[in-house]
């Protein structure tokens, strides 16, 4: 669904029988698999058990989180990790920050960047968290979420526009709560990660065996910024850029700033541009449509297709010896 959709006629026919489906189904009952709950247990509070390994100030890995005053289960989660991983860290709590008050979406920060508030946020997003060599999300579970604090500080993240200003940066994720039971949680981690080109390292949970779940990551998120880790985007990543891509080649003269981004770093790559391409498929095609043709290639198709992989294999193979 578009935000445009509703001055349409086929968008206002949509709403229309959208609302006479949610009144069948108020009815009727709603025809969808019942989702998994998580059973009910008493949690067993964490404890603190890794020892502290040697730490290197070579990278800035920041923690940011929304931890309670009463979370020791949280805190002695986050305290663990700082302990397992091999480089320096700091913790950033939300709920020190004095926030204003959440997006207004008034689009005051299209052009300058800089959000209307006067609490700072945006400088202290930019000198306090973007400007770190990983981040590492930290929270608890709480109606299939988390506190509201970290909702705001994903909506005030707007003065960034659609802008990924921190692609290809590591980030990892500590989580206390039944996360296998939130599916919608789980892809918001996924995706955001995608869309945002940032390599996700993995996320610890309190769910099993917590302290070898804290000590993985710990290796993971230190592999990633040892080897600068990357990984190809899937289809949130690639869908969601095309999707923001085309939003703001169209919205250019309104988002200017985030127009000058996409064109520094080569985001709008229309398919149309790919002019060298589109010939080749154009000729392929009319090679194949002539029948001596078709009849030399009948059953060779998939020689043709991975032959190029093939030759690269065989490189890979020879450097190796």
């Amino acid at each position: 669904a578009d935000m445009e959709d509703l001055l349409t006629e086929q968008g206002q026919r949509d709403a229309r029988d959208f609302f006479e489906q949610l009144m069948f189904s108020c009815e009727h009952g709603l025809f969808v698999t019942p989702p998994v709950r998580a059973p009910h247990h008493e949690t067993e509070v964490y404890s603190q058990t890794l020892p502290s390994v040697p730490k290197s100030g070579e990278k800035d890995v920041v923690i940011v989180t929304n931890c309670a005053p009463g979370d020791e289960n949280l805190r002695n989660m986050i305290a663990d990790f700082r302990a397992a991983l091999p480089f320096e860290s700091r913790v950033v709590n939300l709920r020190d920050f004095p926030f204003d008050g959440g997006c207004l979406g008034c689009f005051g920060c299209a052009v300058t960047g800089k959000c209307v508030y006067k609490d700072g946020f945006d400088e202290f997003l930019r000198t306090r968290i973007q400007n770190a060599d990983a981040f590492v999300y930290a929270f608890t579970i709480s109606d299939h979420y988390t506190h509201s604090s970290f909702k705001c500080f994903d909506d005030r993240q707007f003065c960034n526009g659609h802008r990924t200003v921190t692609h290809g940066t590591p980030i990892a994720y500590l989580i206390s709560g039944d996360y296998r039971y939130e599916s919608n949680l789980r892809m918001i981690v996924e995706a955001r990660s995608e869309v945002g080109g940032n390599y996700l390292c993995g996320v610890a949970t309190d769910e099993g065996d917590t302290a070898s779940s804290i000590r993985t990551l710990a290796g993971s998120l230190a592999l990633a910024l040892d080897k600068g880790l990357t990984r190809p985007m899937n289809f949130y990543g690639v869908g969601g850029m095309k999707i923001f891509r085309d939003l703001i080649y169209v919205m250019r003269g309104l988002m200017k700033a985030d127009h000058k981004f996409y064109k520094e770093h080569g985001i709008y790559d229309f398919p149309q541009k790919q002019k060298k391409r589109i010939l080749q498929m154009q000729l392929v095609g009319a090679l194949i449509a002539i029948p001596s043709v078709q009849k030399k290639m009948k059953g060779r198709m998939s020689q043709y297709i991975i032959g190029p992989y093939e030759k690269v294999v065989r490189q890979a193979k020879e450097k190796r010896g």
